[in-house]
């Protein structure tokens, strides 16, 4: 019998995704117990995550990710969720997740749930189900399965603290904590909070939905804000030509991406570039090969936690806007 086990991570935060993991392990077939444990010794392993130091699911994710017939990692927005409702997110990454499984085409016969709810209620998968509580202790499918997406969103939120420092995400990866709360008393709300939540929307009412506190280097808030008006150009631009976006001015500690969009099994890396004058070169002039190098890096950085994306082919794109009236001026894919 062939397991395909699932679990979520990140049903209670105050910010953040929600994201669902699915995986189906190596099989014991012509392999006797000793046998399989030598050569999956790392399966034994396997527990529910949040039992395991950090450092051990790190290491662990990277050899389910490696060595598993099929993973998948279904996610879904705070802005999703706060549209949905989170019974629907659940539903919905869960299917995400269950649809990368199945594209790797390794057959399954069983799918054990954590927890209470099946997921997959409504689909043609429904009864293959079994719903199990502490299935992330007990079945290591259902192991391997909230490693790696508690992996996955651990990063997403450590790249969040590089974008929005100010909340400490880095800490409490979206968590409802004092620190958090005194964060949001601060600092208002930002847009990866999930403002259908009960704690949020209350905040919401007393601090507001954007206070901020006030700029100490306003030249370099100014720059920011034309950045971010030449990055909605390119955006609306994009989505006029039949792009998905997924994510705008996504930043890390290690690099910076404009704008990722989907369309048609690509996912774009857009490179956007402004100028106000073309008297010192044109904003596409900047694009040089060394920047090209960075942008390949960052994509396959970005690339290496989405496992959503993993059938996506990457191109890098680069957009020049220019003048006060912030027009478009090219977009092209970079050979």
């Amino acid at each position: 019998m062939t397991v395909l086990g699932i679990d979520e991570v990140g049903r209670g935060p105050w910010a953040g995704p929600l994201v669902i993991g699915a995986v189906i392990l190596p099989s014991h077939e012509n392999l006797s117990d000793a046998e399989y444990s030598e050569k999956y010794p790392w399966v034994s392993e396997l527990t529910d995550s949040k039992k395991l130091s950090v450092k051990k699911r790190e290491t662990l994710n990277e050899v389910i990710l490696k060595e598993a017939p099929a993973t998948g990692l279904g996610w879904v927005s705070a802005a999703e969720l706060d549209e949905v409702g989170l019974a629907n997110a659940l539903c919905l990454a869960a299917r995400r997740a269950v649809e990368q499984v199945q594209k790797a085409h390794v057959p399954f016969n069983e799918i054990i749930i954590d927890g209470t709810k099946n997921f997959l209620a409504g689909t043609k998968l429904e009864n293959f189900v079994t719903i199990l509580p502490k299935a992330d202790f007990l079945i290591k499918e259902v192991s391997a399965a909230s490693i790696i997406a508690k992996v996955a969103r651990d990063h997403y939120m450590y790249e969040l603290d590089q974008k929005y420092p100010e909340y400490g995400f880095g800490k409490h990866v979206g968590y409802g904590t004092a620190a958090h709360q005194k964060a949001l008393e601060t600092f208002g709300l930002c847009p990866e909070h999930r403002r259908s939540f009960r704690p949020i929307a209350e905040l919401a009412e007393k601090v507001g939905d954007a206070a901020r506190k006030p700029d100490p280097n306003p030249s370099k808030k100014n720059t920011t804000k034309i950045g971010t008006k030449a990055e909605s150009v390119v955006a609306d631009y994009l989505e006029s030509q039949g792009h998905k976006i997924i994510a705008r001015n996504h930043k890390t500690k290690f690099y910076e991406i404009d704008i990722i969009s989907t369309k048609a099994n690509k996912v774009y890396f857009t490179e956007v570039k402004y100028r106000k004058t073309e008297s010192h070169g044109t904003a596409l002039d900047q694009i040089t090969s060394k920047k090209q190098q960075q942008m390949r890096f960052a994509v396959e950085a970005f690339l290496k936690y989405r496992k959503d994306l993993q059938n996506f082919s990457p191109v890098l794109a680069a957009a020049a806007v220019s003048g006060s009236d912030f027009k478009l001026q090219d977009w092209f894919e970079i050979v």
